[in-house]
């Protein structure tokens, strides 16, 4: 590298892009991981139909899904991180490699549901960061028009939790209208917009969990971390 065009960079934490570790021949082949959430605890709650829907969606796409229950948890501390409802999301975040969040809108926002749960998910867990570099979808339910506030807060707060928020979205009008009797979505294309979403969250997660960890590698942070090592190293030669 040629220092004098670029002053500012620390050469050693600097890296050319390495194509063999974008492009990775030795592929996982276990069924993709999927974690659920949703946003209210009503006894028929149109956002849990909604993920007990795509989760049938998506194991015919022949994914593990696993849907998270948020009765119980209680609020963002109130309590510490040790009881059991909160260790079990957090579990569930870990053992994933993709997500799909489905929140009502109420007040114009998500749900506070759907907020304690993200707010209960840390940045990191000891060294573990248990969402940076993971999918995730997002989903909305309304009991009136077609609204995208909720997807738009949602998809804030999986960029600030590190996680590749896929394009597709679904925002389902009406949510009341769009079940049967048996908690079924009725066929329409809402539904059809569910298997989009489902469909490029698959996509998404198989192309990009094999390389996750190198795609979000940062200069910043090894540049940090090389001068925290040096700190330690002198400091240990000081004494």
């Amino acid at each position: 590298m040629d220092q004098s065009n670029l002053p500012n960079i620390e050469e050693k934490s600097f890296k050319s892009i390495e194509q063999d570790k974008l492009f990775v021949t030795d592929r996982s082949i276990h069924k993709p991981r999927i974690l659920l959430l949703y946003g209210s605890l009503r006894d028929r709650s149109f956002s849990r139909l909604a993920v007990a829907e795509s989760a049938k969606i998506l194991e015919e796409l022949d994914a593990e899904v696993k849907i998270y229950h948020p009765n119980g948890l209680p609020l963002p501390d109130d309590v510490d991180d040790s009881h059991p409802k909160v260790q079990e999301l957090r579990e569930l975040v870990t053992w994933s490699e993709g997500m799909v969040w489905c929140s009502p809108e109420r007040h114009g926002s998500m749900t506070s549901v759907m907020k304690a749960q993200i707010d209960w998910i840390p940045l990191a867990l000891g060294s573990v960061r248990p969402t940076q570099g993971k999918t995730l979808a997002l989903m909305q339910v309304s009991g009136g028009s077609q609204s995208f506030n909720a997807l738009n807060q949602m998809r804030i707060l999986g960029r600030w939790m590190r996680l590749f928020t896929i394009p597709n979205q679904s925002s389902i009008a009406k949510a009341w209208l769009e079940f049967d009797d048996e908690d079924n979505m009725k066929p329409s294309s809402f539904y059809d917009r569910v298997v989009d979403v489902m469909e490029e969250l698959i996509k998404f997660t198989l192309v990009l969990r094999d390389n996750k960890d190198y795609l979000v590698d940062r200069y910043s942070e090894r540049k940090e971390s090389a001068e925290e090592s040096s700190k330690r190293v002198g400091a240990s030669r000081a004494s």
